[in-house]
């Protein structure tokens, strides 16, 4: 499993945060980021986890050349884990793709220059994992008097504001040290084991057990994920720059929800060829992201848009985790996006994965 999760990203040293996110990384500053021959030049987009049906939306986006129709000269996809936001405000990657928690405590505690621009996921993929004939934790309440296997770091952070806005006293859950492999929970060491819908929760099914999830999105902790991530510099110097990259992304993505089963093949056989991926559990989460991604208000408003109401949401889990920002815009900048989509309105379709 992923170090994804939430967390506290190595500290950004004041010589990181000196160095700008300049338009695409063929070293071009200032607003104008053409290249000699009228080009954006290379964008490196900086992956939250390895290079699986997560990201199919970007495999498509560069297979059907969507980057370079809106004037990249060609993608680099860095696979994770990794410092992410760190990579980002330091300039070695033009966009990233993180979460709004993990985004948030790095602007918080670091005064890290970035902004969420969109996101793919609305709803968070975190859950905590049970096997049906075992903890079978299908409420909140179902966590007292339990043992949950939680990762350190930022995870931690996450699981505590899970229990806190749900009323939960900590002492009522044992909270149990683990890895990512949820092994301990087949092996009965706990009840409970925070994990993805989209990685564990498949796995552990697909070994042969029925198991129950808890979404923290559903349960008190919305907020998005698999945002994209840049600077505020890149947002106020090179605006065209991250409007051709969201299109592009969009794009993909809409390509991906007309067939996401060529997303899961695209990343077995050619972007993750080197991961012995395994085909059925790649469609299956392609099945299950999809999910993740489209929501009646993106039905409505168009892939990687977020509605106010889920921006006081996602402030109100920050408040939660104890994470000092209560300010949108110290987060979201969806004003390129909203150019962009005011522009060219066929972006707003979004294909049924029906």
């Amino acid at each position: 499993m992923n170090t994804r999760a939430v967390r506290t990203a190595a500290a950004l040293t004041a010589a990181v945060l000196a160095v700008a996110a300049c338009g695409g990384s063929d070293g071009s500053d200032g607003s104008d980021t053409a290249s000699e021959d009228g080009g954006l030049g290379p964008v490196t987009l900086q992956l939250s986890w390895i290079k699986n049906a997560e990201f199919a939306g970007e495999f498509f986006a560069d297979t059907n050349g969507h980057y370079t129709d809106v004037g990249f000269s060609g993608v680099t996809m860095d696979p994770g884990p990794g410092p992410i936001e760190t990579l980002v405000a330091s300039g070695e990657a033009d966009f990233g793709l993180s979460n709004a928690v993990a985004t948030a405590q790095v602007i918080a505690e670091e005064d890290a220059p970035l902004k969420i621009v969109g996101t793919k996921f609305q709803k968070n993929p975190f859950t905590i994992l049970s096997l049906a004939d075992g903890g079978d934790i299908a409420t909140p309440e179902d966590l007292v008097g339990k043992r949950i296997g939680v990762q350190a770091g930022g995870n931690e952070t996450l699981f505590d504001a899970l229990l806190e806005v749900n009323g939960i006293d900590p002492g009522q859950v044992e909270k149990v040290p683990v890895e990512y492999d949820p092994a301990p929970l087949i092996d009965g060491e706990v009840d409970g084991f925070l994990a993805y819908l989209t990685n564990e929760s498949i796995t552990v099914e697909n070994a042969g057990y029925a198991v129950t999830n808890l979404p923290f999105a559903d349960n008190g902790l919305p907020f998005v994920a698999e945002s994209i991530i840049t600077t505020d510099e890149m947002i106020a110097e090179n605006p065209e720059m991250v409007k051709a990259f969201l299109e592009a992304e969009i794009r993909g993505w809409q390509d991906y929800l007309r067939n996401p089963e060529e997303g899961a093949r695209l990343a077995v056989e050619e972007y993750g060829a080197d991961l012995e991926l395994d085909l059925a559990k790649e469609v299956q989460q392609a099945e299950v992201q999809s999910t993740l991604i489209v929501t009646p208000d993106v039905e409505g408003n168009g892939l990687f848009t977020i509605t106010d109401e889920l921006i006081e949401q996602n402030l109100a889990t920050l408040a939660a985790a104890d994470i000092d920002l209560t300010d949108s815009a110290d987060l979201f900048d969806l004003s390129l996006l909203e150019e962009l989509l005011e522009e060219k309105p066929d972006l707003l379709e979004v294909p049924s994965t029906t």
